[in-house]
């Protein structure tokens, strides 16, 4: 990513050769100061095309096709602020929405050795009612040789969306990548628990498991991605089955 620097105008117009050297003198450490302030800052972008949108093992876009994108402001003091937005197919709840948009913002440094990152998520299904969720998000990450591992946790505190209660999300993701290839491998293991697993209508016992194992492709700012989803929701209602069971997940993605 590259960080943009305004250019400083200098006249072309030398009326002697103190005058260029004075000018520039005076010239050169607002030029420094200009670049150094807008350094602190990267921003960075996403796009893709899905086979399906799973989130936490459900298919949200009741196994059609999702285009995604997003957008994140970093800062280097570690705060960053984004925005993200999924196409869905009007699934139970979102009955009412095509669109998912996700606002967040966090703070995310390194600590005794581990990367830490705590911040929140504000989901909303533009078309519907009482379905928006806000939720708290705080993860802890560790290089564990070639391996990268992590675990988090969203906890969504009681709100009316929720049936005034709250709701769980304990998870964890781990990654490595193939040396002297472009290939990656990753897995993941989520369980979630409280009113977005019975409110939502995914689980009828209140909890659920998600996992996934997955190998991605890059090459340059394009990543092709292949991953297997599957959760341990069982019940009787085929919708509910339907976006639930196994699913072989492709996608096409590029970073800028």
């Amino acid at each position: 990513m590259k960080k943009g620097i305004r250019s400083r105008a200098i006249s072309t117009t030398v009326l002697a050769a103190a005058t260029l050297v004075g000018s520039l003198a005076v010239a050169a450490p607002a030029f420094a100061q200009d670049a150094e302030a807008t350094s602190d800052w990267e921003i960075s972008g996403n796009a893709g095309i899905f086979s399906q949108y799973r989130w936490r093992g459900i298919s949200l876009s009741d196994e059609d096709v999702a285009f995604q994108g997003g957008i994140d402001a970093a800062h280097s003091s570690g705060f960053y602020v984004g925005t993200w937005g999924s196409s869905l197919a009007g699934y139970g709840s979102y009955g009412g929405s095509n669109t998912e948009i996700d606002v967040y913002a966090g703070y995310a440094g390194e600590a005794g050795g581990f990367g830490y990152d705590i911040g929140a998520i504000w989901y909303l299904y533009p078309g519907t009612s009482g379905t928006d969720v806000v939720e708290i998000t705080a993860s802890l990450s560790k290089e564990l040789g070639p391996v990268g591992a992590s675990v988090g946790v969203a906890y969504a505190p009681k709100q009316d969306s929720l049936s005034s209660d709250d709701s769980f999300y304990l998870y964890t993701d781990w990654s490595a990548a193939i040396p002297n290839t472009p290939v990656s491998l990753n897995a993941h293991l989520g369980y979630t628990d409280g009113s977005l697993s019975i409110d939502r209508g995914f689980s009828t016992d209140g909890d659920y498991l998600d996992w996934s194992l997955g190998a991605s492709v890059s090459y340059d700012k394009l990543t092709l991605g292949v991953s297997y989803v599957d959760t341990d929701v069982k019940g009787g209602d085929p919708s509910i089955n339907k976006i639930t069971d196994a699913a072989i997940i492709v996608s096409l993605t590029a970073a800028f």
